[in-house]
């Protein structure tokens, strides 16, 4: 399978999760007991490395001289996202028909809605994800669970609804839609034109996404991560947001501001009840939004 440099992005998160699994239940930030089993066995042999406490430590301190505080919010806007979506589904008024997850990557939030809910929950990563996401869940469960359908297309160029009723997907159920750690690696065109397509969704649907803040795009503000600028910006990462912004931003998608999640609120919300001592980043914030 050839090389792909944004798909390759998709196994950090998972990396993460797999070794915060090795904390204590109480002292998670998130918990996902299918993410070790859904890395490549390279990959599980390095979180069971990490299985000793001061090792993982180190590892934390190593990635926040890289990018403070983004330990907490790569594995916190997985808890944010994950108590969104359990909150939608088991709402009595409105309940979520489906679930569409954007850029899934790796993740096994579908897997996990599948042992609890029949609801449908469609895939959605440009081909060479899905390829791998469809080998890794015939290695991990014998094939995907009868309500998870994976939907292969370019953000860039394709319409999102339209490939999704290709697959099943009917416009008219109010649904959940995922996108963490996408928008930053799309152009802004591409951005608008996932939200322009997703007008039709029916009213009551949700919408989660994470965004990193356009100022550390522009280069105006590095919060305290200048190799990671180098790294990843125009390179891999092309599109941002401010906070301040966001609301008008949704609107004219005809979407509704419900909470944005910033440090303050992962380390009050999800940081502070575990007792760990970490920091979180202003860089990247998460939404939750929904449809008029």
């Amino acid at each position: 399978m050839a090389r792909n440099p944004v798909a390759q992005t998709a196994y950090g998160p998972m990396v993460l999760a797999a070794i915060e699994h090795h904390e204590p239940p109480g002292q998670r930030l998130v918990d996902d007991d299918l993410a070790v089993p859904f890395l490549p066995a390279g990959m599980r042999w390095l979180v069971a490395a990490l299985r000793p406490a001061p090792l993982r430590r180190w590892l934390i301190a190593a990635m926040d001289r890289s990018g403070p505080g983004l330990w907490v919010n790569l594995a916190c806007r997985k808890r944010f996202i994950a108590d969104r979506v359990d909150e939608a589904i088991g709402e009595h008024v409105a309940r979520i028909q489906a679930v569409v997850i954007l850029g899934a990557g790796l993740d096994t939030l579908a897997y996990r809605l599948a042992r609890r809910t029949p609801i449908p929950v469609f895939e959605v990563d440009q081909p060479i994800n899905i390829a791998r996401k469809s080998a890794t869940v015939r290695r991990v469960l014998g094939g995907p669970p009868l309500s998870v359908r994976l939907v292969a297309l370019d953000f860039e160029r394709d319409d999102v609804l339209t490939t999704l009723v290709e697959h099943g997907y009917r416009t008219a159920f109010r649904t959940f839609f995922v996108a963490e750690g996408v928008t930053q690696y799309l152009t802004e065109s591409a951005v608008r034109r996932t939200l322009e397509g997703l007008r039709p969704a029916a009213s009551g649907s949700r919408l989660v996404f994470t965004y990193v803040r356009r100022d550390f795009i522009d280069g105006t503000n590095l919060y305290g991560s200048p190799t990671l600028y180098r790294r990843v910006v125009n390179k891999l990462w092309h599109f941002g947001l401010q906070p301040d912004e966001v609301a008008d931003f949704l609107a004219e998608y005809g979407w509704r501001l419900i909470e944005q999640a910033g440090p303050e609120q992962f380390l009050q919300r999800y940081v502070e009840p575990t007792g760990r001592h970490l920091g979180a980043s202003d860089l990247e914030w998460s939404v939750y939004a929904e449809k008029l």
